[in-house]
């Protein structure tokens, strides 16, 4: 790879493929291994009729997604500086803790023979552990600032109420209220992606599309390396889909999709584009919101806003077929995904008030 150092945008592109060619390729082996040992997804018996038909279908597909995406950065990764090896390594230690929280998750349901997995009280605990770790080594060792860029508005200071704890010649800063933000994000945008993985191919669809504005803006923050992990995903959720495609072959579990949703949130605190990450991530928003309303409407007046949630399956009741509610949810995720691209990239604009918009436009395209 290094004849290619020159050219960073083909290695993003390579990234892509060779985590796309890895998931092709170990895929098949990992449904055969899992029909064999007869590991598969047990269904909700209150969830929509026409999917106790998957009873059975080999899960924790996301094994592969997480092993392809590891490969593909270990390959192609550039030590270019300490910081930008920090930060990739603090990303992809949130994607493989969670990971291993969502597997330990899936083998429970295979193990018990029962939908739920483990308690929401514990994967709440373990996913404010790993937020709480993350956030801590990205402020004091990655540089990450404790502040909230908003579009259109000033930066929000959000380390005002910061603890500093000397240790030896340094200090070690734990702002509570950056740290109280990066878990809500971190543990929402995880679970969101969980609630959004009902559907043959919607997850793997849905994260596809916005990865890859992820590795967008993490490009052209200077994090080469952290858009190399974007793209990375990107390529595997392209390989997966070829076989979560309905009618699915295997659904990639808790194993993938929380590791993923915490890995989009992991990219946009990075990046610092948290606010503009939801956004792009929109479709995902509303599938939790959608649980939200549903279960605190229905507490209030034994009454449901929707037929059945998450949103896409209250699709489903009105009668949609899967693939009509899988594609149109793309078509919206895409949607999101331009609008804050568009977002980020007036923010990269105000960066160049003073250069003149023509030479901020040359700045941002030719770069």
């Amino acid at each position: 790879m290094i004849g290619f150092a020159a050219y960073p945008t083909f290695q993003v592109f390579l990234a892509i493929f060779v985590s796309m060619a890895i998931t092709m390729v170990l895929l098949p082996i990992w449904i055969r291994i899992l029909r064999f040992r007869q590991i598969g997804q047990q269904i909700r018996a209150d969830g929509p009729q026409r999917h106790l038909v998957k009873q059975g279908t080999p899960t924790m597909g996301g094994v592969i997604l997480l092993v392809s995406v590891l490969i593909t950065v270990f390959l192609l990764a550039k030590s270019t500086s300490q910081t930008n090896m920090l930060s990739l390594l603090l990303v992809c230690g949130v994607t493989l803790l969670t990971g291993i929280m969502g597997l330990i998750d899936d083998l429970s349901k295979v193990v018990m023979e029962r939908s739920l997995g483990l308690r929401p009280n514990v994967k709440m605990i373990c996913l404010t552990l790993i937020s709480t770790a993350f956030c801590l080594a990205a402020v004091n060792f990655a540089g990450i600032e404790p502040t909230v860029t908003i579009p259109f508005l000033p930066p929000i200071d959000l380390g005002a109420l910061t603890t500093v704890i000397p240790v030896g010649d340094a200090t070690f800063g734990i702002p509570w209220l950056y740290l109280l933000f990066v878990i809500l994000l971190m543990a929402g945008m995880s679970n969101a992606v969980n609630l959004t993985d009902g559907l043959d191919g919607l997850a793997s669809g849905t994260v596809m599309i916005a990865m890859v504005v992820m590795a967008a803006i993490a490009y052209r923050s200077d994090q080469l390396n952290t858009a190399l992990f974007a793209a990375a995903v990107t390529g595997a959720c392209v390989g997966f889909l070829w076989f979560n495609a309905h009618p699915a072959d295997i659904f990639m579990g808790d194993t993938g999709s929380l590791a993923l949703g915490a890995s989009f949130a992991a990219l946009a605190i990075m990046t610092k584009s948290e606010v503009v990450s939801l956004v792009v991530g929109g479709i995902f928003v509303i599938e939790a919101l959608s649980v939200m309303i549903q279960v605190g409407h229905f507490k209030l007046t034994r009454k449901r806003v929707f037929l059945m949630a998450p949103l896409h399956h209250h699709f489903e009741q009105k009668g949609w077929s899967e693939n009509k509610v899988v594609i149109r949810f793309w078509i919206v995720t895409a949607l999101f995904a331009c609008v804050g691209f568009a977002l980020f990239f007036y923010q990269s604009m105000q960066a160049f008030q003073g250069s003149g918009l023509s030479d901020a436009l040359r700045h941002f395209v030719l770069r």
